[in-house]
This record gives C-alpha cells, structure tokens and sequence, in this order.
C-alpha cells in the first residue's frame, strides 16, 4: 500500500497524550454518570466530542481516543459498547443508526516490518512503530449493523445499510446494501420506489 507522508502521525507526544487522558477521563465520567440525567451526559459529550447535534444519544460503554475528531450530526443513535478510534476525523451525518459493538478505525500500520518499525525509535523518543490514519464518514440516513467494522478511509454513503458483522475495507456507495468480509454491494434500491412499496404494504395491512 503506498501512504503518503501526511497519513503518518504522533501517537505518544506529550500533547497527545495529554489529550487521550482527558479523554479517558470524560469516558469514565459518562459511563458512570446517571442515566437518567441527560443534562449532565450531554454536557460531557459536548466536552468530549468535536461536534454533536440535537436528539443524540450515545449507550455506554463508549470508547474513543481523542474525542474531538468527531462530529455527530442530528438524530444519530449510538448503541452499547462502540469504539471510535479517531485520529483522523470520524463525521456522522443525521439520522444514523450504529449498533452494538461496532468498531470505526481510523488508524492502522504498514503491513511490511521494515515499514512498522522504527529501528532508532528510542533515540529518536518515539513509540517503535509507525501509524498512518485517514478520515471516515458516515452519511445521513446510514444504518450500521452490530459488530461491524469500518477501517481507515471508507465512507458509507447516503441511505445504506451495512450488514452485521460486515468488515468495511473500501468505501460503499449511497441506496444500498452491503454486507460480508470483506463488505460488498448486495443490493441497490431506489428509495422513493421503496417508500412508495412500503406504503402500500402499510396499507393493506391496515385493511386487513
């Protein structure tokens, strides 16, 4: 795989360090927090995250590095036990369903050792391995599936539904359905033909 300069960064300076601590510590406060109490839990979140819109909700446990390089939009529905590994940005549109146990991953490692490693590392006061990380985004209307995981650079397009336990290693187009490992394209759908269909079964089920 060939990176770019700009896909490698610093995970163990100071600052950074400084920032996954706070982190850490705003993800403890909210899992502990009240339930009941959304006054208190949004403002954590609002804290801990880049940006976060109306009518969020977020299960706990969450986990996230950085917290600040995620951005919610409106009506997003994050179910228990998510991992958001952001040291890229992680942008989710409105109306978004992810369920349980889903994994966002926007870091990775060189395949190759000789690219991993670091062999001057403690010289250099750096970790011995090298991460690159690259941005995802999750458009509006998307539904995540339960243990599904996302990896470095993909975007779920507008309306698409990903499969449960699907590992999502390319981006996926907008009014579909993907599925698998790796996660491809299933089906297409056409959502006003699909709202219409939908519709009319509503209503003959009411007739009935």
């Amino acid at each position: 795989m060939y990176y770019e300069t700009s896909d490698f960064l610093e995970t163990a300076d100071s600052d950074t360090l400084k920032v996954i601590a706070r982190s850490r510590e705003l993800t403890r406060e909210y899992y502990f927090s009240d339930y009941g109490d959304t006054e208190k839990r949004t403002a954590i979140l609002r804290e801990l995250l880049g940006g976060i819109g109306e009518n969020v909700a977020i299960d706990t446990p969450f986990h996230c590095d950085y917290g600040k390089n995620i951005f919610l939009g409106n009506d997003v529905i994050i179910n228990m036990n998510c991992t958001f590994v952001d040291n890229r940005p992680i942008r989710i549109g409105d109306r978004v369903l992810i369920a349980s146990n889903v994994q966002l991953y926007t870091s990775s490692h060189p395949v190759l050792p000789q690219e991993r490693l670091v062999p001057d590392w403690r010289e250099r006061r750096t970790t011995f391995f090298r991460t690159y990380a690259r941005p995802i985004e999750i458009e509006s209307n998307v539904w995540i599936g339960g243990g599904c995981i996302l990896l470095p650079g993909v975007t779920i397009g507008e309306n698409s539904v990903i499969g449960a336990g699907s590992v999502v290693n390319r981006s996926i187009p907008s009014n579909c359905v993907a599925v698998g490992n790796p996660c491809r394209v299933i089906r297409y759908f056409d959502t006003d033909r699909e709202s219409r269909k939908y519709k009319a079964q509503v209503s003959l089920q009411e007739k009935a």
